[in-house]
């Protein structure tokens, strides 16, 4: 993969981050104080709220959802400074965490169609910004690095041989 290419990836992914952060954060925010969402007639995002479904362990869904998010700019930072040569295993933690957050996000969107009968679009576009983040972790692992021209190196230290070092004579 290009340079150029990489750096669009990555810029791609943290703006779909923040989208991502903006829609989970207000969802948390309505959920946690009471308040109604605002669907502007499209759907009924408080059906889907207040159902049973809206919390997992006593913890809205929104909130795990905020916390996703969190973690993958977090992983993102991580991945694209290299911070401390954890950039291969953040582009690991990248892709699993987007991978687990596509597949809840099918899930509660099949709770949303089959079960609840309502459609929240605030939820939906969370779902598909997680699936085009998974996209997009999927096609970094696949494509490799980025190419970076190598630079000759001067190394210090003393050049080796195979050779073993001459005995002395006494």
């Amino acid at each position: 993969m290009s340079l150029q290419t990489r750096k669009a990836l990555d810029w791609a992914q943290l703006a779909l981050i923040l989208a991502g952060i903006g829609i989970s954060a207000y969802l948390s925010y309505v959920k946690l104080f009471g308040l109604e969402p605002y669907c502007a007639g499209a759907g009924d995002c408080e059906a889907v709220q207040t159902s049973p479904y809206a919390q997992l362990f006593g913890i809205p869904v929104a909130v795990l959802g905020l916390g996703s998010y969190l973690a993958l700019l977090a992983l993102w930072w991580v991945k694209r400074s290299d911070w401390k040569d954890l950039g291969y295993m953040a582009r690991m933690a990248f892709f699993f965490v987007s991978l687990v957050g596509v597949l809840f996000s099918t899930y509660l969107t099949y709770l949303e169609v089959f079960v609840i009968a309502a459609i929240c679009p605030w939820c939906v576009a969370s779902a598909v910004v997680m699936a085009i983040l998974f996209l997009l972790s999927l096609a970094e692992l696949l494509l490799g690095e980025p190419e970076v021209a190598q630079q000759p190196v001067a190394s210090k230290a003393p050049a080796r041989t195979n050779k073993a070092p001459a005995r002395r004579r006494k």
